[in-house]
């Protein structure tokens, strides 16, 4: 008889099967999954969206925002034809979230079918979000097997303080 351990978190392999072993992964991928980063969701007018886990925000006159994103995605299509999209900072009830857009959860419907969203110019937001971002699109190119991507943040909604998603080793992390 087979019996299945039922505990929350509880899984059946310590490590992934299917994970290439160690010593043939790349060292630079190894080392990037080493680095704490941000989960954030871009969106765009259209709608379109992805999940983002490298977004850096520079200070200045104006404030400007870098983000390396797929140049396949829909969200870069759209981005590039708006010259507009908006960051949304995740926190750790949007996992569900930032998996759909990441594309490693069903979305029935269509991305934004699910949840409530508020609309911007800059595209859709969660309205459940605790701030977010628009961006004027400035410049983007090729990078490693990424866009940089180079905006110029136009705009800020910012509301009551709430915990970061980040994401550390391949999985979703909480600050405690």
């Amino acid at each position: 008889m087979f019996h299945v351990n039922q505990e929350p978190g509880a899984q059946i392999h310590s490590t992934d099967p299917f994970a290439a072993p160690a010593e043939q992964r790349s060292p630079v991928r190894r080392l990037r999954g080493r680095l704490a980063a941000p989960v954030t969701l871009w969106t765009a007018p259209g709608p379109a969206g992805l999940t983002v886990s490298s977004t850096l925000v520079v200070e200045g006159e104006p404030g400007r925002l870098l983000g390396l994103v797929d140049a396949e995605s829909d969200l870069w299509a759209a981005a590039e034809e708006t010259g507009r999209f908006a960051v949304t900072p995740l926190g750790p009830p949007h996992r569900q979230l930032a998996d759909r857009f990441a594309g490693l959860f069903p979305s029935p419907g269509g991305l934004f079918a699910t949840g409530g969203w508020l609309d911007t110019p800059y595209g859709p937001v969660p309205d459940d979000a605790a701030g977010w971002a628009g961006c004027r699109l400035d410049v983007a190119r090729e990078y490693g097997w990424s866009l940089l991507v180079e905006a110029t943040i136009e705009r800020v909604e910012l509301a009551d303080e709430a915990e970061p998603l980040l994401h550390h080793r391949g999985r979703y992390r909480e600050l405690n």
